[in-house]
């Protein structure tokens, strides 16, 4: 609570804006005196009593101090403001940087008129500060979380040489950079983001996070700041701190509120300096389940049919974040057993499967997924699952592989299911090699699914549903009841939460084995495997919109 002058100046404010009466600041006053010995502040006698509240105290505190009021529930906190000080100095001078204006650092104080703080933290920062008041359960709160969030983060110890982190001096630890590297994971960690950009700009510095596929601006640090950032960075990513010309690629593997997250950081030189990416994945994530994935219900119990071959080539398609792994690694969890030898090489291994040879593809050693794969294939393996396929040999392979008794999954970076098979023969793969092995392709979106607690209904007629002609729909309806997001704080204000899969599952039928052989266009594919009864990708995400689970506008952005 505030402290104030023993003339009571603070009660005299109170009293002038008439939030209290004279009597009640005298029979306050009468309280104070006696109540732990005359050390009990008149502001916690005058909300104790209820004669006001803490907003009061802090406005009038305000007013008193000549300094602006704001409350810290409403106001966004710029954690490159937090960084320049350490949990320690915001706790012993009751006092925390939240943002700045006007080239000065913005500090919520809980006494603005302390002239030894604001010099030391003038000093500390080397900004001009400008005081402000707040409630002082706000300040406690922000303080707290401040404080827990750079303590909670620690860095494993890595378990192979490759990925050792190289320690720094004990006297680096409450540089402002290992702060705002410290709140940059927590905070994304917390919004549950997939990649974290630090991108300098030219006369800025921005910071945003990947949540459900989206980019979001989340903080400005100063762009002074960069420098030591990427420093910091690099160093626990165990990556050449000296070379900013080329790009880099580092492993960090942290600990975060109990959980153990592999961050993989890549360095992109360009013209205003190094930008980061940052993939985090959790590695004690709960696995997702082929039911939880969005299949359409008749297309999960064909694809089931396809994966219980004892022998064949599964493709799952799409681009980079579209759920390609999780789909592989929730098959693989169906295909686990006993009775089957099971071996993956990936790159990143992104999730732990007991029971199947996970194996780390290392370039440098020379182990590349060609090179894991032949050697795979002298280690017994029933199913086999490859990370991707990028080149012609790691593709012969696997479809050779294929065809001598395995059942082999894959990733592949195409438009739709119908391009994997033109893909393939663009690659070198002969026709009658793809037409013998592929069994079925999955092509996969992620779309955003509706913030149940704010999502909003309302009528698709007239121009709208006639540009939508496909959309699934009665003959007789003239108009459809769907969803749209509106945004609320449990969502964060997007209207979305979490995300859900669309799929294209294509099976490869005798008359697509012609067409294959036949070197035929994806377009003659696709269309042939829609009349046999493949639902496409668009038509599979209509019928989500339909349902409720996500809204038109997504999917007209993740589906051509």
């Amino acid at each position: 609570m505030k402290a104030e002058p023993a003339t009571s100046y603070l009660g005299a404010q109170l009293v002038k804006a008439g939030v209290i009466t004279q009597e009640q600041l005298e029979q306050a006053l009468q309280c104070q005196a006696v109540k732990d010995g005359g050390k009990c502040l008149l502001g916690q006698v005058l909300v104790q009593w209820g004669y006001c509240t803490e907003e009061d105290i802090a406005r009038a505190v305000a007013r008193q101090a000549g300094v602006p009021y704001v409350s810290l529930d409403s106001y966004e906190i710029d954690p490159g403001a937090m960084s320049l000080v350490s949990p320690e100095v915001a706790r012993r001078y009751r006092a925390l940087p939240i943002g700045f204006d006007n080239g000065r650092l913005v500090v919520a104080m809980e006494r603005p008129n302390d002239i030894i703080a604001i010099d030391d933290l003038r000093i500390m920062t080397g900004q001009e500060i400008q005081p402000v008041v707040c409630p002082d359960s706000e300040l406690n709160a922000a303080i707290e979380r401040f404080s827990r969030a750079s303590a909670e983060i620690e860095q494993t110890e890595e378990e192979e040489p490759v990925e050792e982190v190289v320690a720094e001096p004990e006297e680096a630890k409450d540089k402002p950079a290992v702060h705002l590297a410290t709140l940059i994971f927590n905070q994304a960690v917390r919004a549950g983001a997939s990649d974290i950009h630090i991108e300098p700009l030219e006369k800025a510095l921005r910071v945003r996070f990947r949540i459900d596929g989206v980019l979001h601006d989340v903080m400005r640090p100063q762009r002074r700041l960069h420098a030591a950032l990427v420093s910091r960075l690099k160093v626990m990513a165990n990556m050449d701190i000296a070379e900013r010309r080329v790009p880099q690629d580092g492993r960090i593997t942290l600990r975060i509120e109990g959980k153990t997250i592999d961050v993989r950081v890549a360095s992109l030189p360009t013209a205003h300096g190094e930008k980061l990416i940052m993939r985090l994945l959790d590695r004690s994530g709960k696995l997702i389940t082929l039911e939880e994935l969005g299949f359409p219900p008749g297309e999960l119990t064909k694809y089931r049919e396809m994966m219980s071959l004892p022998h064949g080539f599964i493709l799952v398609t799409g681009p980079t974040g579209s759920g390609k792994s999780t789909t592989l690694y929730a098959t693989l969890a169906v295909l686990n057993s006993v009775e089957k030898h099971i071996i993956t090489v990936e790159d990143p291994v992104e999730y732990r499967l007991d029971g199947v040879s996970q194996v780390q593809i290392n370039p440098r050693a020379g182990l590349t997924f060609a090179a894991g794969l032949r050697s795979i294939l002298r280690s017994d393996p029933d199913i086999i699952m490859v990370g991707e396929i990028r080149d012609q040999e790691t593709a012969r392979i696997a479809v050779e592989s294929a065809l001598t008794g395995h059942l082999v999954l894959s990733t592949l970076h195409t438009n739709d299911a119908a391009g994997a098979i033109t893909r393939l023969g663009d690659m070198g793969i002969e026709p009658f090699l793809t037409a013998s092995s592929l069994v079925c392709v999955v092509a996969q979106r992620l779309a955003r699914l509706l913030c149940p607690y704010c999502k909003e209904p309302y009528e698709l007629r007239g121009k709208e549903l006639a540009a939508v002609p496909d959309f699934p729909r009665g003959p007789d309806e003239g108009s459809v009841r769907v969803f749209r997001p509106r945004g609320c704080f449990r969502c964060s204000n997007t209207g979305y939460r979490g995300r859900i899969g669309i799929y294209e599952l294509l099976l490869v039928s005798e008359r697509i084995q012609r067409l294959t052989l036949e070197r035929a266009s994806g377009r003659e594919i696709k269309q042939v495997a829609v009349e046999e009864g493949m639902v496409t990708l668009r038509r599979d995400g209509l019928q989500k919109v339909k349902a409720g689970l996500t809204s038109l506008e997504e999917v007209m952005r993740v589906v051509v």
